[in-house]
């Protein structure tokens, strides 16, 4: 490819797009342990080619374009002597791939590639690419193996990885849809995959919580910083509003202040859950003061996405936690207050309900991303404007005043509407309630299943006001570890006592007895 082609032909980078979506699925779905070995195993090779094609032909890889082999080479070597060891780690000790993915979560590098910086999850991504080798390798000289059995959910996240891939050949903005297959879908799926087939036991999963509370405290500290100095440490919009703004947000090593406090929040709601179910006071009292610190963290991101989420997230605990009829009446007199509080007292929150330029100053400017994407997704009910388009597409239709400001539409179903039309939004929806029934499904009985749902109900209820919902490997996460604990239902969950035993920071073990083992793929 010639030094002044800027990228693949579009008929490459589509049946690239596929190519690679169709690998991950066939990873969840193959019949056989082996074949999703294989499956897997070539879209962990793919997607770096793809990326390569892409930005090939940019400036910034001239030197590249002059002498391949020595660049490619090199990058090749490095990630070879990167992945190898931790592969060979992992394939003997399957619990240590668990925590490093838990502990990889948050962090995101700065890369340059063709001519943009991406906060891009770098360590991450060399924890998956690792995983993928300790898992997969082993199963490709199995003769027969009888994997995991998949359910609806499975089907469905197969289903949105593809539908979004196929979706792509009529976008305007196929190098969007690209970088979202590329650093998210194809990526995420595998660590679905590699994720569910852990054996999470009490003691890993407590492992795990521990680290996930050491990284958000750490965070928080971080983010005290940032506000006694006044300075944030990324992300020049944010640096620039807290500029000319009369309020400070702080994002810590997020890039994102709401992406940082949908960390937090999730975290918080373990910690609840210690607080819950928990009979030792020293547990109790370490996750009390645990709470209170994030909750400050929490506070200065000003993030109201992230508040939603962990209130929604509180709630899913406590019915969990306790009969239904109690917690009900406290969910609706919390709900009734705010729509009193709104349609009341509007002048206590500086909202004028009879003026869109109010009503978008309340909403931090998503009131007008709301209208407009609707406005998007009714010239195109069906299929949508295609993968990735929304920013493109909102920008050429607004108005000049609006073109500058928008980055995503910050509500998923509006930019799955949007960009997919009725196909897109009927997988989504399904999936909500395939994943919400199998999380949900006997949680009451098991704390740890209890956190996982009211874990993702958080995440949920923050795609709903923010964005990043297939685009956040927390999504894909908690869907692995809760269907790693609901499966077999009749698991030590379900056993008398077992509640106690299972607690977050009790003793027992939540799942992986001997009568309760996944067959040979696990």
């Amino acid at each position: 490819m010639g030094p002044d082609t800027a990228a693949a032909p579009e008929a490459v980078r589509v049946a690239g797009i596929v190519l690679a979506a169709l690998l991950a699925a066939a990873g969840i779905l193959a019949p056989g342990a082996a074949a999703r070995a294989r499956a897997m195993l070539a879209a962990l090779a793919l997607t770096p080619v793809l990326l390569v094609v892409e930005i090939w032909g940019t400036p910034q890889l001239a030197p590249v374009r002059a002498d391949p082999l020595p660049y490619l080479g090199g990058a090749a070597l490095v990630a070879l002597l990167v992945c190898a060891p931790l592969a060979r780690l992992f394939a003997r000790r399957p619990g240590w791939l668990a925590l490093a993915a838990l502990a990889a979560l948050p962090f995101r590098v700065p890369v340059e590639a063709g001519g943009a910086t991406a906060n891009l999850l770098v360590p991450l991504y060399v924890v998956i690419a690792a995983g993928v080798l300790a898992w997969a390798v082993p199963r490709l000289r199995e003769a027969a193996g009888r994997p995991r059995p998949n359910g609806p959910v499975e089907w469905l996240l197969a289903a949105a990885v593809v539908l979004y891939a196929v979706q792509a050949a009529y976008s305007s903005a196929i190098d969007r849809a690209l970088e979202q297959t590329v650093f998210f879908y194809v990526p995420f799926a595998l660590l679905f995959v590699i994720l569910r087939d852990v054996e999470w036991s009490r003691r890993r999963l407590r492992l795990g919580g521990l680290i996930l509370v050491g990284l958000a405290l750490a965070f928080a500290a971080i983010g005290f910083v940032e506000y006694a100095t006044r300075t944030v440490l990324f992300n020049p919009k944010v640096i620039a509003s807290n500029q000319f703004e009369s309020y400070f947000r702080v994002n810590s090593l997020f890039f994102d202040p709401n992406i940082y406090g949908r960390f937090l929040a999730v975290v918080m709601i373990g910690l609840a859950a210690v607080l819950l179910w928990e009979r030792r006071s020293r547990e109790v009292w370490s996750a009390a003061l645990a709470l209170a610190v994030l909750w400050g963290g929490l506070v200065l991101t000003l993030s109201q996405s992230s508040f939603a989420a962990l209130l929604a997230g509180l709630l899913v605990l406590a019915a969990l936690r306790f009969p239904l009829r109690k917690v009900a009446p406290v969910a609706l007199a919390v709900a009734a207050a705010g729509v009193v509080l709104v349609l009341a007292f509007p002048s206590a929150l500086r909202l004028d309900l009879d003026s869109a330029a109010s009503l978008d100053d309340a909403t931090s400017g998503r009131y007008e991303l709301v209208t407009g994407g609707l406005e998007l997704a009714e010239r195109r009910p069906l299929l949508g404007w295609g993968s990735g388009a929304f920013r493109r597409e909102y920008r050429r239709q607004a108005s000049a005043s609006d073109r500058a400001a928008v980055s995503a539409s910050h509500t998923i179903p509006l930019t799955v509407a949007a960009e997919q039309g009725v196909a897109g939004l009927a997988v989504y929806a399904a999936l909500l309630v395939a994943a919400f029934a199998r999380l949900l499904r006997g949680a009451s009985r098991d704390p740890w299943r209890a956190l996982v749902a009211a874990g993702f109900t958080a995440v949920i209820v923050h795609t709903l006001l923010y964005a990043a919902f297939l685009e956040d490997p927390m999504t894909w996460t908690l869907l692995a570890v809760g269907t790693a604990l609901a499966w077999p239902r009749q698991g030590l969950a379900g056993r008398a006592g077992a509640a106690a035993a299972a607690a977050p920071g009790g003793n027992g073990v939540v799942s992986g007895s001997s009568a309760a083992r996944a067959p040979a793929a696990q």
